[in-house]
């Protein structure tokens, strides 16, 4: 395992870092500004619009795809790196076009979609011209077990009807969403679980589908992206519009939500990273009894725990993007599922201590609080933590049935009194 930059990573970091330091973290201030102003959350920001076109004027545009002739073309390992420098910002992963669900869904219609599919839709995702949204998720069934979700996607000749409830569909608020990514079941009669799932594309606007409400993050709105609650009223669209296949909807939520919990935990590192750095600034700035904070004992221990936590995060996630370059995301399951819980964990920890390091300032904070609830939501989106740790409950117990445990001293003597 080589996790070196490669010359091309190591340019591209590079343009990213100065790209951050003259046109994010000074405009912040006004970008979230300009989400208050007006009276209209759920407008586009002209001032991320212009950001955005320097990023793509600059080449950095598109990193995320792998293996891909549409994409940057970086590997898992070349894109950690990168996207954990834009994860240091809330607004830097959509000005470079990284931003999810967009990234997952574009990674959907590169994987899985026909021609006229990326032609219709995900050219002008590449493009920045529209936005996306994907619609998984369920209020009225445990959706983190995906073979409970229920929607009903029927055939009707030519056409597909849609009918049932969805929320938390990331995206879907945004006045540019022109396409959704829906998962439903088209054969709840099939005795494979795992085969009664399609995903199917409803465009935007659409006469049967009605946004019922924006849903908080922690009393965020994250608008004007938003999580929405969505009602599919008989909505007809063509059987076309089918992704795949009838009976392919879990395969391809797996498929997508791997590259989509990896992208996560690399973002969720530079959140945690700028957390620290500006927690030890805060420190060595302030005095209280007698010296600067920083020389208390207590907050060297917290900055040393920091440091220990974001590498050890780092390094897993790297590892995990190894294992998937090299051997496919199926296979990186297990590393994929221990980091997607030990990078939240690890980020909640360093983002507490840097709120508690600004007292009463770090609460009030736009920085800081979105970094909270962001990191505290990752612990639940794409899986949440307790699927994981079944998941690689059952795949360690698996290791070691059927092989001999005397080559390893796996059953040494128990000592009984």
């Amino acid at each position: 395992m080589d996790f070196d930059y490669s010359p091309r990573v190591k340019d591209l970091r590079e343009k990213l870092i100065a790209f951050m330091a003259e046109y994010v973290y000074p405009n912040e201030p006004a970008l979230y500004a300009q989400i208050d102003e007006g009276g209209d959350r759920w407008t586009t920001l002209p001032l991320l619009e212009e950001l955005k076109q320097e990023a793509r004027n600059q080449g950095l545009w598109n990193l995320f795809l792998p293996e891909s002739e549409v994409g940057a073309g970086l590997t898992n390992v070349e894109y950690a790196p990168l996207c954990e420098i834009m994860g240091r910002s809330h607004f830097a992963p959509e000005m470079f076009n990284c931003s999810a669900p967009d990234t997952g869904n574009m990674e959907v219609f590169e994987r899985y979609g026909t021609p006229e599919q990326k032609a219709q839709w995900l050219t002008p995702l590449l493009n920045g011209e529209i936005r996306s949204g994907f619609s998984m998720t369920e209020p009225a069934v445990a959706s983190s077990d995906a073979t409970n979700i229920q929607m009903e996607i029927r055939r009707e000749g030519d056409e597909y009807v849609i009918n049932g409830r969805k929320w938390w569909s990331s995206g879907a608020g945004d006045p540019r969403c022109r396409i959704l990514i829906v998962m439903g079941k088209t054969d709840p009669d099939n005795p494979d679980r795992h085969k009664q799932q399609s995903m199917i594309l409803v465009p935007l606007p659409h006469p049967g589908v009605t946004i019922v409400r924006h849903l908080p993050v922690f009393g965020f709105d994250d608008a004007p992206h938003g999580h929405m609650e969505i009602a599919f009223d008989d909505v007809r669209v063509p059987a076309s519009n089918i992704l795949l296949g009838e009976g392919r909807g879990f395969e391809i939520a797996q498929g997508r939500l791997g590259p989509g919990r990896i992208h996560h935990c690399m973002r969720i590192i530079g959140v945690a990273e700028r957390a620290l750095e500006r927690m030890c600034r805060r420190l060595e700035s302030r005095d209280a009894f007698g010296g600067p904070i920083a020389n208390q004992s207590i907050w060297s221990e917290r900055i040393a725990e920091s440091r220990i936590a974001l590498d050890q995060a780092r390094l897993l996630t790297l590892h995990a993007a190894w294992k998937m370059d090299t051997v496919g995301n199926k296979e990186a399951r297990i590393e994929i599922a221990e980091i997607k819980v030990a990078a939240p964990h690890a980020a909640i920890k360093v983002i507490d201590w840097a709120i508690q390091a600004f007292g009463a300032g770090g609460v009030a904070d736009h920085i800081m609080s979105n970094a909270y609830a962001y990191a505290r939501t990752v612990r639940i989106v794409d899986g949440p933590d307790e699927v994981h740790r079944n998941q690689m409950a059952r795949l360690e117990l698996r290791k070691y049935r059927n092989t001999d445990p005397a080559r390893t001293g796996g059953e040494g003597s128990v000592y009984l009194a």
